[in-house]
């Protein structure tokens, strides 16, 4: 049986010239952490990127799916944000925030146009991680309160005070760390307590959190965090009215509610341009990374100003926050998601894939639930749909055929059995063909 043909595609990648595979390999082992994760058994060298398309230093090319985990959002080096970068490293590499800088302004001022109610101050950092770390940092220091509370399966970076806030044991070090933090229910409508078929299924999860407060702190807490959509977790869809109930509960108890959008936003679920907006809520805080800088190291925490104003009590500084480059490459993801009508792509071709995705699951046992919101999709697999036991090795050869075939994907949730389907939102129909014909491919083989 021949091999499913990847769409056709006007792109020849330059001769690769550097080192060999097995170099590189060797150099990474001796010189690079031992902690560093590489996909697949025969791992790939990827060495040039085009659009939704990625290359292997033999020329290989593969239709990248997963975006660089989430980060890739217009596509690999895109020409209008490369020319912003461009244009910006001529003039001015980098200064800091202490000085006057017009891409750092004007950026800002693009960005909080783009967000709803009061929430109309940046302010700019390198990473997810680094944006969480600051919004608990705001929350504290402007209610007064200590307490924070997340959700289980929960992921929100992996420095020493997001790692608190994350609750999966297998991004958590023996070392301490959650000090004033509490982990409600996850509000998962396939394995919960409480399913989809359940109509007060958003009430008895936001109840989840009330008791929290009552029972697993003083009664006063400083915010309630969640992601839009659980991103590592298995891109988890919380039931429709959720949020709006939770923050409900958390700011009759003193807290702010803060919402990370570093993987649900700048328009992936298609239908909003915030992943928070589909749960018809308006945040205090809302953290951003990855997707906002097409692969830049920028992120953002965007707030109130009465809020933000809680950080003038004293001196903070990010050195790299607000880099000129950055914030060129920025502003030019916002034109292009802009211009070219990403969001309303990313709701048609979701809709698409999400059919697509439907059809294999009637077909293959194994798909236990297909769930996600335009471009940010998981697939669970499961050994049993009755038990719902995780089907992680089945995942893992799936996941590695589909790769021998052309198909780069991610995988997540706890136990590894969920496939993560978050590309570049500028794939096209022919892509999304490719992948569903790919995945049948790869299901059958099992």
């Amino acid at each position: 049986m021949s091999t499913p043909q990847l769409p056709p595609y006007d792109h020849t990648p330059a001769p690769y010239e550097g080192p060999s595979f097995d170099e590189v390999m060797e150099m990474r082992k001796r010189y690079l952490t031992p902690a560093l994760v590489t996909y697949y058994k025969n791992p790939i060298m990827l060495v040039e990127g085009s659009m939704q398309y990625l290359f292997d230093e033999k020329g290989r090319r593969f239709v990248d799916m997963f975006g660089g985990i989430v980060t890739v959002s217009v596509g690999h080096s895109h020409p209008h944000v490369m020319e912003a970068a461009r244009k910006q490293f001529e003039r001015l590499q980098h200064t800091t925030t202490i000085y006057l800088h017009p891409a750092v302004a004007t950026y800002g001022k693009e960005l909080a146009a783009r967000m709803p109610g009061d929430l109309s101050v940046c302010y700019f950092v390198n990473s997810g991680s680094e944006a969480n770390d600051l919004a608990m940092t705001m929350a504290r220091a402007y209610t007064g309160n200590y307490d924070l509370v997340a959700l289980r399966n929960a992921y929100h970076g992996g420095i020493s005070s997001t790692m608190g806030l994350t609750s999966h044991h297998t991004w958590k070090y023996n070392v301490p760390h959650s000090f004033g933090i509490q982990h409600a229910l996850m509000p998962d409508t396939y394995r919960g307590p409480w399913l989809a078929d359940d109509p007060d299924a958003d009430k008895k999860y936001a109840d989840d959190v009330l008791d929290m407060i009552r029972f697993g702190t003083s009664g006063q807490v400083a915010a309630f965090i969640a992601e839009s959509i659980q991103g590592v977790g298995g891109t988890v869809v919380f039931p429709d009215g959720y949020l709006k109930r939770v923050y409900e509960h958390v700011r009759a108890h003193g807290g702010i509610c803060i919402a990370d959008e570093v993987q649900a936003g700048f328009g992936r679920t298609g239908s909003h341009f915030w992943g928070f907006e589909t749960q018809e809520v308006v945040p205090d805080i809302v953290t951003m990374a990855k997707g906002i800088g097409n692969g830049a190291p920028l992120a953002a925490v965007v707030t109130t100003p009465e809020i933000a104003q809680t950080l003038t009590s004293r001196i903070h500084f990010n050195t790299y926050g607000g880099n000129p480059v950055s914030c060129a490459m920025g502003k030019a993801v916002l034109e292009v998601i802009e211009k070219e009508g990403l969001q309303a792509h990313c709701a048609e071709l979701g809709a698409y894939f999400m059919d697509g995705l439907n059809k294999l699951q009637d077909k293959h046992d194994i798909i236990g639930q297909v769930r996600g919101k335009g471009l940010m999709l998981g697939v669970e697999l499961v050994k049993d749909r009755k038990t719902k036991e995780p089907a992680a090795a089945e995942c893992a050869q799936v996941f590695e055929a589909v790769k021998d075939m052309g198909l780069l994907m991610g995988k997540g949730g706890l136990f590894g059995n969920v496939l993560r389907v978050k590309p570049p939102m500028c794939i096209q129909r022919a892509d999304v063909d490719f992948a569903l014909e790919v995945l049948d491919r790869a299901f059958a083989g099992l």
